[in-house]
């Protein structure tokens, strides 16, 4: 499934050709290891380092290769969704959220202490926003941080959160100041600070991504931990917000189209009656809805993506990307499940794998009902 498209030259294909040689070699043969053990190893960090993967987009001050434009990384999860796993990108990923804020309003000691280490792929990092009685309600979170002297004491929780039983730098939301969003810093807690515990948690998808929620109990947290300035929190989470949306969409789009290719694979390989399963006409009508499907995301995708890259923001067209790929990618792998019939349902099969993860990306990073609401509100309405 190939075509030519405006927005990408040789140099994202050179890209693509790199990502996907890792992935063949690194990723694909061990994923169902990955997804037994709940985890993903802390060497595959330092490959995907040595490989190029995790510096992608960020800033070359911080240790990132610098692109110029937002394509690099579709490219990147287009490639990382073809071993199958969402597991894999949300993990070895996770810095992709975690590490943002630090890179664009944090102190150039920041950015070498708690950055660099973790594009070189010998940290890992983590975002620690949302608690058990808020999701996305980020501007009422709870957990609160109080100055003491040179240090933050810190109590409440988070939950739902990814690499939290691995990260080494947690970059945490806490309530410095008043209610509501003006009262919302953002600090860097390390994964051996006294008073921090973690609880890991069991998932229905994403088996290999470790996912945990996090306790703070009176942590001290050096007050240089702060990331940009006291109180003024909010609007860096937001702006992560749209990037993670993005990146969110790309996958749902990425996943979908593996779904789409397999269930192909498998209809031109199949015989039923005397004949190859994409013979009948129904399993052909089932594809050609799937293309269809996926082109329409495809050329939405690409239209945002331009956009953002422009250093534009439209807030509401990303809320509607997000929606739209993650509704798309439910009804495609959906149908894939169907085309492959029982040889579907096994465990080991991308589409399986794929089909139990669909529903995570309509709850993270904003939900499918509180994406059309604050689409809603941009436009106006």
């Amino acid at each position: 499934m190939t075509y030519l498209n405006p927005f990408y030259d040789k140099d994202h294909e050179a890209f693509r050709t790199q990502v996907r040689r890792f992935v063949e070699k690194e990723i694909s043969p061990n994923v169902e290891a990955w997804e037994n053990a709940g985890h993903l190893p802390r060497e595959l960090h330092l490959r995907a380092a040595e490989a190029g993967v995790l510096q992608v987009g960020f800033p070359e001050r911080c240790g990132g290769i610098e692109v110029p434009d937002l394509f690099y990384a579709n490219v990147l999860t287009e490639e990382l969704a073809r071993s199958g796993s969402g597991g894999v990108i949300a993990s070895l990923m996770s810095h992709g959220i975690g590490t943002p804020p630090i890179c664009h309003v944090g102190t150039p000691a920041q950015q070498e202490r708690f950055a660099r280490p973790v594009l070189e792929g010998r940290r890992i990092a983590a975002l620690a926003i949302t608690e058990p009685s808020g999701g996305s309600d980020v501007a009422n979170l709870k957990t609160r941080a109080v100055r003491d002297g040179d240090h933050y004491v810190v109590n409440g929780s988070k939950t739902f959160i990814t690499s939290g039983m691995r990260a080494d730098f947690l970059t945490a939301a806490v309530r410095t100041g008043e209610p509501g969003m003006n009262g919302v810093s953002l600090l860097v807690i390390e994964g051996d600070t006294p008073g921090l515990t973690r609880t890991p948690l069991d998932k229905m998808g994403w088996r290999c991504s470790d996912t945990a929620t996090l306790y703070f109990e009176d942590c001290r947290v050096p007050v240089d931990n702060l990331i940009g300035r006291e109180n003024q929190g909010f609007m860096a989470i937001m702006l992560n917000f749209n990037q993670e949306r993005i990146m969110l969409a790309a996958q749902a789009y990425a996943f979908a189209k593996v779904c789409y290719e397999d269930a192909l694979d498998y209809a031109r390989a199949r015989e039923t009656f005397g004949k190859a399963l994409i013979r009948h006409q129904v399993i052909r009508h089932k594809l050609v809805d799937m293309r269809m499907r996926l082109e329409a995301v495809k050329a939405n995708l690409d239209v945002v993506t331009w956009r953002v890259s422009q250093r534009q923001t439209p807030i509401a067209e990303v809320c509607m990307l997000k929606n739209l790929a993650c509704t798309h990618l439910e009804w495609i792998a959906n149908e894939a499940m169907q085309v492959f019939g029982g040889a579907g349902y096994l465990r080991g099969a991308r589409v399986e794998r794929i089909y139990r993860e669909t529903k995570v990306l309509t709850i993270g990073g904003g939900s499918l009902e509180i994406m059309k609401d604050l689409a809603a509100r941009q436009l106006g309405y």
